[in-house]
Order: structure tokens, then C-alpha cells, then sequence
């Protein structure tokens, strides 16, 4: 069994530097590192190729983003399974092997991630992912361990193996032969929600996504974009809705666009009133480009077979824990859309 582990690259040489000994030095077997460079304009390359000559580097010639970048790097890559893990995460011993087990013991379960830590509070969950991440009916993605920006402690509380809705994209076990059924990432994404878009894609066709807590690593997160930035919320916005209509059944899409409608634009008066001019316009931008794109998302969607799928939030996630006070995922409910 040929397992590859893709960092993507993209002027990270100091997350290299920091974080890429502990890849190399817990990830041995058949498993192999490779590093996929988004056409990095730092010396990322030269660093690679003086400290770590041995490892495989697939180079592109410019910067794909992270969706796009993954499906052209993974295109060059032989393996039985596909780790996607980025740049900035400090791996553990024995990180990989629980997971194929896990994957091992259920053909029907092509994604998986471990536990992800905080790299700087170790015993905190990290926000990009935490212990696997799920949805409410109204598309707000969360995660058992985060909801918004409320991060809990790791107490064990979370030490169950279980499906998930998503696995983050910052530490994500895929199968081969899934990723090249499924067409592998939308590149239109760019970059932020290609992973949950990419599972939700995977459990319409009715593969089990799944967390795995014996297999730990700490993440640092926010190495490409800070939280606050007007790039980063135009690829959430924009891609949130893209993924809400490629993915919904049809008799549940109107209505959940509609409602996504009035809150973005909510969020944007949020913005405006708060003195973010340019994070308002940055959600004016992706509803325009979200239109634009209808023609092309109705091409996706055909192609795919929406169904109800399990591990959604039955509730506005908004409303639990602005005015339910809901900060833990232990307090909320869940059932089938």
C-alpha cells in the first residue's frame, strides 16, 4: 500500500524550516512525503533542495491556489491513498497508521482526519478542523471542539472515533480512487471551503467521512490569510453559497439561499456599521461572482446526486449560540437534512 503525503507550497519556506522535520521524521513505511509548489517566489526550493535533497518535489508554475494546486500536484502522484497536509503542521509518531486502519476497515470511508491540535496551545483545539468538522442546515460549517470562535480544551472529551460531515483540508486522508472519481477539489474555489464542498460531494455519492483521535497533530493556522481579511471573507462567502447549490436537494436549495441571502447581507451591514468598508465589499463582490457563476454551478450540480446526508446541524447554528448560548458542540442536536 503507497501512501503520499503532499505538502502544498507556496512561499512557506519558513513553515519548511519549522515543520517539516517532524513530517519527515514520523512518516516512514510506504509512506512518502512530496512537496507540491504553487509556484513559490521565495527560496523555497532552494532550501529543499540543499536540506532535504531526497524528497520529491512536483513544480508548478504559478500559484493555483489550494484547490487547483492539489488537483494538478496530485494528477502527478501514484498512491493507494493521498494526504493532504499543509505546511504549517507539526506532525506525531505513529500519525498515519491509525488512520488507514481505520479507512482500512470500511471500504465505504474515503475521507479522515486525526485530532488537530492549536500549535501554540497545545492543549486547545485548533479552529481549522479540531476534532472533525460538521454543518448546520443554513451552511455555517463548525467543528466538535470549535464553534465560531470559541475554542474548547482537550480534555479526552472528544476521543471517539465517528463519521463527520468534513475533514479539514489542513490534515486530510483520502482515498485515490475517491478523489479521482470525484473529480478531486473544485479549482473554481481557489482556496477556503474546496474541503467541506469536496466531503459533502463524497457522502452524495455515500462514502463515510470519519475522525480519527488516535492520530494527533497541531496546526498553526492562518499561515496564507489572517482572520480578518477582505480576501478570505469574499472566498468564504462566495464559495459557501457556491456549495450550498451544487450540494442541496433540489426542493430545500431556494429556500436556504434565500435565507443565507438576508443573513450575508446582515454580516455585511455588521461590517459597514463596524468601519470594514472593504470587508462589506468583499460580500457585495461574492454574491455578484456567485451570480456570474450560476450557469457553470448548474453544469457542477448536474453531475452530481444530492441527497440527504447525516451529521447536519438541524438548527440555525446562529441562533444556538448567539441566543441558546450554545458554545459547546456537546449542547446542540443533531438529524438528517
Amino acid at each position: 500500500m503507497k501512501i503520499a503525503v503532499v505538502i502544498l507550497n507556496w512561499n512557506g519556506k519558513k513553515m519548511l524550516e519549522k515543520y517539516l522535520p517532524s513530517v519527515t521524521a514520523y512518516t516512514t513505511g510506504d509512506a512518502e512525503v512530496v512537496i507540491a509548489d504553487n509556484g513559490s517566489t521565495d527560496d523555497s526550493i532552494e532550501f529543499l533542495r540543499t536540506h532535504y535533497p531526497t524528497l520529491r518535489i512536483v513544480q508548478m508554475d504559478k500559484n493555483y491556489g489550494f484547490a487547483e494546486g492539489y488537483n494538478r500536484a496530485l494528477e502527478q502522484i501514484e498512491a493507494d491513498y493521498y494526504v493532504l497536509l499543509n505546511d504549517d503542521v507539526e506532525v506525531t509518531p505513529n500519525w498515519i497508521e491509525p488512520v488507514i486502519a481505520q479507512m482500512e476497515s470500511n471500504r465505504l470511508t474515503a475521507i479522515c482526519q486525526p485530532k488537530l491540535l492549536m500549535d501554540t496551545q497545545r492543549d486547545t483545539f485548533e479552529y481549522a478542523g479540531a476534532a472533525g468538522g460538521f454543518i448546520d442546515n443554513y451552511g455555517y460549517p463548525f467543528c466538535r471542539g470549535r464553534i465560531f470562535n470559541t475554542l474548547e480544551k482537550d480534555h479526552g472529551q472528544y476521543d471517539d472515533a465517528c463519521e463527520i460531515f468534513w475533514a479539514s483540508g489542513a490534515a486530510m486522508f483520502v482515498r485515490a480512487q475517491v478523489w479521482k472519481e470525484l473529480g478531486g477539489l473544485d479549482g473554481d474555489f481557489f482556496a477556503h471551503m474546496e474541503e467541506i464542498d469536496f466531503c459533502w460531494r463524497a457522502k452524495n455519492m455515500g462514502y463515510n467521512v470519519e475522525y480519527c483521535p488516535q492520530s494527533v497533530v497541531y496546526h498553526l493556522g492562518g499561515g496564507t490569510l489572517p482572520k480578518t481579511n477582505p480576501r478570505k471573507t469574499y472566498l468564504n462567502f462566495r464559495n459557501n453559497l457556491s456549495m450550498l447549490y451544487k450540494n442541496l436537494p433540489l426542493g430545500y436549495r431556494t429556500y436556504v439561499l434565500t435565507i443565507r441571502w438576508v443573513l450575508d447581507w446582515v454580516a455585511a451591514l455588521k461590517f459597514l456599521v463596524g468601519g470594514s468598508k472593504a470587508e462589506w465589499s468583499a460580500v457585495f463582490e461574492a454574491h455578484r461572482d456567485f451570480r456570474k457563476a450560476k450557469s457553470q454551478l448548474k453544469i457542477k450540480r448536474a453531475a452530481i446526486e444530492q441527497k440527504k446526508v447525516s451529521c447536519v446541524l438541524p438548527d440555525l447554528l446562529l441562533v444556538k449560540y448567539y441566543l441558546g448560548r450554545n458554545k459547546h458542540f456537546s449542547q446542540l442536536d443533531f438529524k438528517k437534512i
